[in-house]
């Protein structure tokens, strides 16, 4: 069963800091493109950063760039997220996905809808 687990959510002030946490199981990690998402009530899913291999360098939307940090463990089967100078707009349920990279191409994309293996999420709540 192919699966992914999300934990370190939490509330924590503005300007304040999280790291979350995204645990794979029942595949190879190495082969896999993560992607980070979040979505706030009444609003869209949206991508926040993306890395398709160990090697490769992430991709950040606009809104986060500089803030927050991707990052991969294929050994330990799993990838983060370490947000910093968090702000109340980044408030939202965060999401981590995975789609199948056996070309272990460098390149990854903040679309939803290219990731077929989604976690159940953690809540991020940023307020003072």
């Amino acid at each position: 069963q192919l699966q992914l687990v999300e934990s370190g959510g939490g509330l924590v002030q503005p300007g304040g800091s999280l790291r979350l946490s995204c645990a794979a199981s029942g595949f190879t990690l190495e082969y896999y493109a993560i992607g980070w998402f979040r979505q706030a009530p009444g609003k869209e899913r949206e991508g926040v950063s993306c890395i398709s291999t160990s090697n490769s360098r992430p991709t950040y939307a606009g809104s986060v760039k500089g803030r927050f940090t991707i990052s991969r463990d294929d050994a330990k089967r799993m990838v983060y997220l370490e947000m910093n100078s968090l702000k109340p707009e980044d408030t939202a349920n965060y999401y981590c996905a995975a789609v199948p990279n056996p070309s272990m191409s460098r390149i990854c994309v903040l679309f939803p809808r290219e990731y077929n293996i989604w976690g159940q999420g953690t809540q991020v709540t940023v307020s003072s």
